[in-house]
């Protein structure tokens, strides 16, 4: 009989702990569903004042739609690109043609370019391309010159084009770039007496800027110049020649 106390004891605290259990976990999931509950009401605002029940609900979800997905971007840097494109000449940027003891501006002339390059940093890049170019002159009819010349340039970009932040990589969408290298190939002024022959494009160089549109395509707008060394720019002319040419080109960029 004097066990009948000790036993009726131990079952009161089983029994209360049992309900103890059973309340604190009702009260664990009310929280945590009115954590969610005031994360779908203040979305994006961090919410300071009273700890109330609930908090452990919404420390576990106020992480969402922190980052804004506009400005960061989960991509792989690209290593090879290629580009396609063209560019208008310049007259008063560029040497004039020599005719009959004249000379004459270039007008309404163009060039057209395709290039593969390799992104060999976020600041280096090398690129080897195709120009051909197509040059028509004021007051000067029925005369015509043409350039195709094959080219490597080297560019450095003057901002970094994609910046890591921990596991995120941030890509700018303006980046000015600058760029030097040579081009080879060969040139004819077409009619009587036109000069033609062997060209070398030493140096040729370009200053502009790229327009990311995309995490892989983007614009390049840049003005380029060329020495362009042989028989002379025109007809009649002297042989190793000079000349100047200036273009504004604008080509889309792809990167793979």
């Amino acid at each position: 009989m004097k066990k009948t106390p000790f036993i009726i004891a131990i079952c009161g605290v089983t029994i209360a702990t049992a309900a103890n259990a059973a309340y604190s976990d009702r009260q664990f999931r009310a929280e945590v569903t009115r954590g969610l509950d005031i994360v779908g009401a203040h979305a994006n605002v961090n919410i300071v004042g009273d700890a109330a029940p609930g908090e452990l609900g919404y420390e576990v979800y106020e992480t969402v739609d922190v980052i804004d997905t506009r400005d960061y971007t989960m991509f792989i840097p690209t290593s090879m690109y290629v580009r396609g494109g063209g560019g208008l000449n310049l007259g008063f940027a560029t040497d004039k043609a020599q005719f009959d003891g004249k000379e004459y501006e270039s007008s309404g002339s163009w060039t057209t370019q395709i290039g593969l390059g390799w992104n060999l940093s976020s600041y280096v890049r090398t690129e080897i391309d195709f120009q051909e170019s197509t040059f028509k002159f004021s007051d000067l009819k029925n005369r015509q010159a043409t350039y195709q010349t094959l080219g490597g340039m080297l560019y450095f970009d003057l901002a970094r084009r994609y910046v890591h932040t921990g596991d995120i990589t941030r890509r700018r969408t303006f980046v000015p770039f600058i760029g030097v290298g040579a081009g080879l190939g060969h040139y004819a002024f077409e009619g009587t007496n036109g000069a033609d022959g062997f060209v070398i494009a030493a140096p040729r160089a370009q200053i502009g800027f790229n327009v990311a549109l995309t995490d892989l395509i983007g614009i390049d707008i840049a003005y380029q110049y060329q020495m362009m060394i042989g028989n002379g720019f025109g007809w009649d002319t002297h042989a190793n020649g000079t000349d100047n040419i200036s273009n504004i080109m604008a080509s889309m960029r792809v990167n793979f």
